[in-house]
């Protein structure tokens, strides 16, 4: 479980980033974090990633303080996936390989081996596990970014902005894996999107962010035409088909 509090972040000497932020995500859960360009989705994810330290606040992984988490110890305990991964020449299994880096010394063992071909294999990699990642398409590619984060054996994943730069199709087969992967393994997922649709089909926990606090969370109840119109300054509609929420933009 990830539960923060009253977490605050300024950059030097300017206004508030964050300010009193509180959000708690549970095991096998997943949490769309959503909110405008600059609300602060990047700087909290930074901040549960250790790259940057709160002015206050705490922010504690399955009850431990991640503060006090070295950097090796952190990426072990999180694996984030970034919206544009850079690989460099590997091959698919080297680069899954890879996730292992902060659990084994100065080479991979057997066990580093191991997790690696049981990720391949549950994430349908292992046909394409002597490819070079740079010759695959885009949803492959996220694909092998899935499975390196999963090789860390993590306690919670991280996405930012997973198919910002994918075709539909590839945008539904990484929003599947991220649901699968999260039912199946039972850890957190936080999820950054700026698709409201989407974020309505995989979400089981919402965290709108505006003027650097949590202002709604809940589940898809907060997907109301006033909350969206507060916190994206838009007018959209919501209708209801076979019983599911869908937004539209434009509404009066």
């Amino acid at each position: 479980m990830l539960e923060i509090r009253d977490l605050c972040f300024r950059y030097s000497r300017h206004a508030p980033v964050l300010n009193g932020v509180d959000l708690t995500l549970n095991d096998g859960e997943i949490g769309i974090l959503l909110g405008r360009n600059g609300s602060g989705k990047t700087t909290l994810f930074r901040l549960i990633l250790g790259m940057e330290k709160p002015e206050r606040g705490t922010m504690l992984l399955d009850g431990k303080d991640l503060s006090k988490c070295s950097r090796r110890e952190r990426a072990k305990r999180i694996a984030f996936v970034p919206q544009t991964v850079q690989f460099g020449a590997l091959t698919v299994e080297e680069t899954v390989l890879m996730g292992r880096i902060s659990r084994f010394g100065f080479a991979p063992g057997k066990e580093d081996r191991l997790v690696t071909e049981r990720v391949l294999a549950e994430m349908r990699l292992l046909p394409l596990a002597s490819r070079n990642v740079d010759a695959l398409s885009g949803g492959e590619r996220q694909k092998v970014a899935i499975a390196r984060a999963l090789a860390q054996e993590p306690g919670m994943l991280v996405f930012d902005e997973p198919t910002a730069n994918l075709d539909l199709q590839n945008e539904q087969l990484i929003l599947s894996e991220a649901n699968r992967v999260a039912k199946e393994r039972g850890i957190g997922i936080l999820i950054s999107l700026h698709d409201l649709n989407h974020a309505l089909a995989l979400g089981d926990r919402f965290f709108l962010l505006k003027d650097g606090t949590i202002r709604y969370t809940g589940g898809e109840e907060v997907f109301t035409e006033e909350i969206i119109r507060d916190v994206f300054d838009a007018n959209v509609r919501i209708v209801t088909l076979e019983g599911k929420k869908h937004i539209i933009n434009g509404g009066l």
